[in-house]
């Protein structure tokens, strides 16, 4: 089985729009939404949920008010400040980490485990679908994002199908490290800008930390010429193909507006041969 992350250094590189792309292009996969800090494959994609499945992780610790005799102890301990005079535990401040469940001498203190989201198993139109919704201002995202991808290997185990096809998230934080590890490739989609250029060499030089192998894609590559050379220059010197560059096109985003693919929206169009040209290589590769 193999399995394709597509990722990028900074959001609104269009990443999610070229996965969607993919999805069309695409047989014999499994269709996975990693980005579970900002899920957003499903507007195009319409799942149809099939199974839905809460995720826990992590706690917050609970103040018995019937045993504590506010001894102030907890309070002394708490590197947070999480617990106020009334003792009572602010959630958002919480860090979880057990120290006043440990020394409180009452044993007043829960530290029962939260739900911190949920993660689904859908159908759509483009084949099965596993993806997630992280609550607001939940942690754990990187423990979120290994078990969406777990999960979605297993289906595709179970499907007998061999592809698994990531939305991955931004950056190079704990996410995208839990995206990354163990893909067989991970396609990183630029933009032609000096910031773009900046956190595409950040995100490379993670995949390269991890033995991932890394592709590049310049995404609306016209926008400036120079920046592009850039990029495939960086591409060049430090061993990672460029596998194609994809025009400005509007229709991105007015299909997804419209709950569609570019294919979809607009078939024959110079931004749908550019996707369909790096689609082909990616195939070679994988």
């Amino acid at each position: 089985m193999k399995e394709l992350v597509i990722i990028s250094g900074k959001g609104g590189t269009g990443k999610t729009s070229i996965v969607a792309a993919f999805a069309s292009l695409a047989e014999d996969k499994v269709l996975c939404d990693a980005d579970v800090d900002a899920a957003d494959l499903h507007l195009v994609t319409g799942p149809r949920i099939r199974e839905t499945h809460d995720f826990q992780g992590g706690s917050t610790a609970i103040i018995n008010q019937d045993k504590c005799t506010e001894c102030d102890l907890c309070r002394d301990l708490c590197r947070w400040d999480a617990i106020n005079s009334d003792f009572e535990v602010d959630a958002f401040e919480c860090e979880g980490c057990g120290v006043c469940v440990y020394f409180c001498p009452e044993k007043a203190i829960d530290f029962p485990v939260k739900t911190c989201g949920q993660w689904f198993r859908s159908d759509t139109r483009f084949g099965p679908m596993i993806h997630a919704r992280l609550g607001i201002a939940e942690e754990n995202s990187g423990k979120l994002v290994t078990l969406v991808r777990q999960k979605a290997r297993t289906l595709a185990e179970e499907s007998g199908l061999n592809l698994l096809l990531t939305d991955g998230p931004p950056g190079v934080g704990c996410p995208v490290i839990a995206s990354i590890g163990g893909a067989t490739a991970v396609l990183i989609v630029v933009e032609p800008t000096v910031s773009g250029i900046h956190d595409m060499e950040r995100v490379a030089q993670l995949a390269a930390h991890f033995r991932v192998p890394a592709m590049i894609c310049v995404n609306k590559f016209d926008l400036n010429l120079d920046q592009t050379q850039t990029i495939e220059k960086y591409a060049k010197e430090n061993g990672l193909e460029t596998l194609g560059q994809i025009p400005f096109d509007a229709s991105f985003t007015k299909s997804m507006v419209q709950g569609q693919t570019i294919f979809e929206y607009n078939g024959d169009s110079e931004s749908t041969h550019a996707v369909e040209t790096v689609w082909e290589k990616l195939q070679n590769v994988l």
